[in-house]
């Protein structure tokens, strides 16, 4: 096999730029053997140059300015893992003008101006491919943009913030509370020093966004996604879900149907024999329903450099092999304008605890409300706490709008002291 050079441009030598340095030095040989091109990294862009870097590259290769690493004419492919809006944007629509491919994997741009980037690259003819923006190492956009592309999707869900599932295991394994399961992320590096990201369902429904964007063929951003995070859980909730056979995880949802788009982020009770709920500790996984195939997980590191390196390297390769032999890979297409539906009328099964006073005619009572807005009840449990009663109720699907319809009459009937908890809950009912 006649093997030809690609050199490649870094934007950003962190975590994930440094691990796909040392894999595309180690790894060049092997590389070169399978696919016939030999990769070679000839520019990185840094802020810090004085800061010392575990990678095999002479210092003259790095710069501070990342412009001249996108227009340099050794720069054959430009990879972006800065992260952020500005500058990224800027670089990569520049890269992509100038007919260079980019890899990126930066999930904060892709869902706020992906549709600008797409544009611009089918505008070009190059390639932007962005494997690692979702579930880090974790193989998920190609088979969505490529292997499921003939056939019909109609739901994904998972688990795509480590961080969060961390907290998650911790709080159901341990007992820890959501403070100190949050300082032993940190602790071990799995959490930021600021989590708000993260622990709020940003970052979660970022990816939500993307996630949407390719398996529904729609333009999906950020801002479209409704979005709750975990801080507000307790370990009553979480003790309280696994006595029902449930685990709680931060999940994104994207689903499609004849009404539009949903697509949302938010703590759910999942069964504990759905797969999803044996996702531990920083571990992340998608499950994909679709009419064809049926049902689908992909499960692993969905964080870290290495797993995240791994990705991105994968779709250096593709892009350097397509640019050699004059081809495309599989791009996203038209994004078309789908309707998003509102969190009102999407619909679930719910969870919820009142505690009310302990007396005769008080379920009966409570009962009418639920049906007085169309909230149908699946089960329910009783636990005397003193002179009230915890009521423990889980309902069939119903609409959102519904079932907060449903919590306001509560809190004005006498005997209902307090609507506790309300979780959604996902896996019983299709």
């Amino acid at each position: 096999m006649t093997s030809r050079s690609v050199h490649v441009g870094l934007l950003g030598c962190g975590h994930v730029g440094s691990a796909l340095v040392r894999l595309i030095t180690e790894n060049a040989g092997e590389i070169e053997a399978r696919t016939g091109v030999r990769l070679e990294v000839t520019r990185v862009a840094v802020r810090n140059l004085a800061r010392e870097r575990d990678v095999a590259l002479p210092a003259s290769v790095f710069t501070h300015d990342g412009a001249a690493v996108v227009t340099a004419d050794d720069v054959d492919v430009v990879v972006e893992v800065i992260g952020g809006i500005e500058p990224a944007r800027e670089h990569i629509i520049e890269a992509l003008k100038a007919g260079k491919p980019v890899v990126t994997a930066n999930k904060e741009l892709l869902a706020n101006v992906g549709r600008e980037l797409f544009a611009t690259a089918e505008g070009a003819g190059v390639d932007l491919l962005f494997e690692a923006s979702v579930a880090g190492g974790i193989p998920l956009i190609r088979p969505l943009r490529e292997s499921l592309a003939g056939d019909r999707i109609r739901r994904v869900m998972g688990i795509v913030n480590g961080t969060t599932n961390f907290i998650l295991s911790r709080m159901s394994e341990s007992g820890a509370s959501f403070s100190d399961a949050l300082a032993e992320a940190q602790t071990l590096g799995f959490a930021e020093r600021d989590p708000t990201a993260d622990v709020e369902g940003f970052d979660a429904a970022a990816k939500a966004a993307i996630i949407a964007s390719i398996a529904f063929g729609a333009r999906v951003v950020a801002g479209d996604v409704y979005r709750e995070g975990i801080s507000e859980l307790t370990i009553a909730e979480i003790s309280s879900a696994a006595g029902l056979g449930y685990a709680v995880k931060l999940l994104a949802v994207a689903e499609e149907t004849s009404d539009g788009i949903a697509v949302r982020v938010h703590p759910t009770m999942i069964p504990v024999a759905h797969p999803l709920a044996s996702v531990r500790d920083s571990f992340n996984a998608l499950f994909i329903e679709a009419d064809a195939v049926g049902e689908l997980m992909f499960y692993g590191r969905g964080a870290g450099g290495a797993p995240t390196a791994s990705a991105v390297l994968g779709d250096v390769i593709d892009a350097a092999k397509n640019l050699v032999s004059g081809a495309r890979g599989a791009t996203v297409g038209t994004l078309a304008r789908k309707p998003i539906r509102p969190i009102d009328e999407v619909e679930s099964q719910f969870y919820l605890q009142l505690e009310v006073a302990d007396q005769p005619g008080v379920l009966a009572g409570i009962a009418e409300q639920f049906g007085a807005h169309g909230v149908s009840i699946k089960s329910m449990q009783q636990a005397g706490i003193g002179d009230e009663a915890r009521l423990i109720f889980i309902t069939h699907r119903a609409r959102e709008a519904d079932l907060r319809a449903t919590i306001q009459s509560l809190r004005d009937v006498a005997s209902v002291h307090k609507v506790g908890s309300v979780l959604r809950v996902m896996g019983d009912e299709a």
